[in-house]
């Protein structure tokens, strides 16, 4: 029995040490495997057993892209302004055995690598030119870093430059342009207003003169056209009625003709005539010579009536 509990303890130690050494790598890490102190091998997703008492995990790398906001760092333009310029950098690990082997302590690497490259290109730059240069300076940024951080095993994916604070004095020399150029813009756009209010108002007066002045003349066209219309129609029928009184005239002559009066009737009739225009209020009256003819005519008829009498 005794003899029996020296190889079950040994199977057990075994089992244990087994299992103690059993690693699981997870999704987007790696593992950097030392064997008695040097590299052995960098262990990537999966189930991994190392030798107990040999082999050793040295670092554990996370291979996901990460973010580092690195605090202001003080530069200099190249007119000799002093600002402040705080970084944000993305970065990936793409070889675990250069991260961990390959600096000491990558993180301030790269922000002391970060802050000198940043004062080296915005020594190349005016201040008016790094306000407004903010993609020129993350394109550089990133080009330079990314190099710089092959042999460490990272790759820099993105550089962004998140604030950049000028001096107390500049600012407020900023801002004081800034608001006379709102100012000035304002003046401007007020000017402009006006201009057009005025230019609308000029062109509303002379459209409305324009309409009026074409209303005038339609209702000169109009008045001219319905004069000419009542003219016309008065013609017209002044016209009818000379012709309705000349169309009577000639039948009556007709009638007349067809009756076929006596020269005595014809007098009598014109004697008719002439009394009804002594009624009137002339003051001369011309006697036809027919007239005075039936005159003289009417005498002797009394002249011989009269005889008459006196011999009976």
């Amino acid at each position: 029995m005794g003899t029996l509990i020296i190889p079950i303890l040994l199977i057990i130690i075994a089992i244990f040490l087994v299992v103690s050494n059993i690693r699981i790598v997870p999704q987007a890490h790696a593992y950097v495997i030392e064997r008695l102190g040097a590299y052995q091998a960098t262990w990537n997703v999966g189930l991994h057993v190392k030798i107990p008492l040999i082999d050793r995990v040295a670092k554990k790398v996370s291979l996901k892209e990460r973010v580092v906001d690195f605090p202001p760092q003080p530069v200099i333009t190249k007119d000799n302004v002093t600002m402040q310029i705080d970084t944000v950098v993305y970065f990936q690990i793409t070889d675990p055995k250069l991260y961990t082997y390959g600096v000491d302590n990558p993180i301030a690497a790269i922000e002391n690598l970060t802050a000198t490259t940043l004062r080296n290109i915005i020594g190349e730059l005016e201040l008016d030119e790094t306000l407004t240069s903010r993609d020129i300076i993350n394109t550089k940024m990133r080009s330079i870093l990314d190099e710089a951080t092959d042999p460490w095993g990272i790759k820099v994916n993105r550089v962004e430059v998140k604030n950049i604070i000028p001096p107390a004095d500049i600012q407020e020399a900023m801002e004081k342009q800034m608001r006379a150029e709102r100012e000035r813009r304002e003046a401007i756009l007020k000017a402009e207003g006006e201009k057009k209010s005025a230019i609308l108002i000029a062109e509303g007066k002379k459209e409305s003169a324009i309409l009026e002045a074409e209303a005038e003349k339609q209702a000169a066209i109009l008045r001219a056209e319905a004069k000419k219309e009542a003219a016309i129609r008065e013609a017209e029928g002044q016209a009818e009625a000379i012709l309705k009184v000349q169309e009577a005239t000639a039948e009556g002559l007709k009638m007349l003709k067809a009756a076929a009066p006596s020269k005595e009737v014809i007098s009598l009739k014109s004697l008719e005539a002439l009394a009804k225009v002594a009624d009137g209020k002339a003051t001369k009256i011309i006697i036809p010579s027919e007239i005075q003819t039936l005159a003289g005519l009417a005498t002797s008829l009394s002249e011989i009536i009269k005889n008459g009498e006196e011999k009976n």
